[in-house]
């Protein structure tokens, strides 16, 4: 049990953190840590949303799930195409047959079979 103690004098302390230092005067990149060293090797994280960018273009059947039924009794979606793009929650796919594009949000998404061989991160 944690013990909390109301004192009316004290009044919010703002910190401020010191100033982020970027060598050269560069702004620093996307996706770079501030702080990493130089030198270090960065690696891309296996996120499901990285794979599948890696995979743009390559044919697939991508199957998403939803709590709530698109049709009577009917809460699965496959879709048969290529990936377009992929964000950190959301995904765009072509749809081969009818060449329609669909934006699903990643809460959806389930699993991704493709054709060929996967592209992913290398293993070292």
């Amino acid at each position: 049990m944690v013990q909390y103690y109301w004192n009316p004098t004290y009044q919010n302390q703002h910190i401020t953190p010191p100033p982020v230092t970027i060598p050269n005067g560069r702004p620093p990149s996307p996706g770079v840590p501030i702080g990493t060293p130089p030198g270090l090797p960065l690696r891309e994280q296996s996120y499901i949303e990285n794979i599948l960018r890696l995979n743009i273009g390559q044919p697939g059947v991508f199957n998403f799930s939803f709590e709530h039924a698109l049709d009577s009794g009917k809460n699965t979606k496959a879709i048969v195409g290529t990936v377009v793009a992929a964000g950190r929650d959301h995904v765009i796919l072509n749809e081969t047959a009818t060449g329609h594009e669909f934006l699903f949000p990643m809460i959806y998404f389930d699993y991704a079979e493709f054709e060929g061989k996967i592209n992913y991160f290398p293993q070292t």
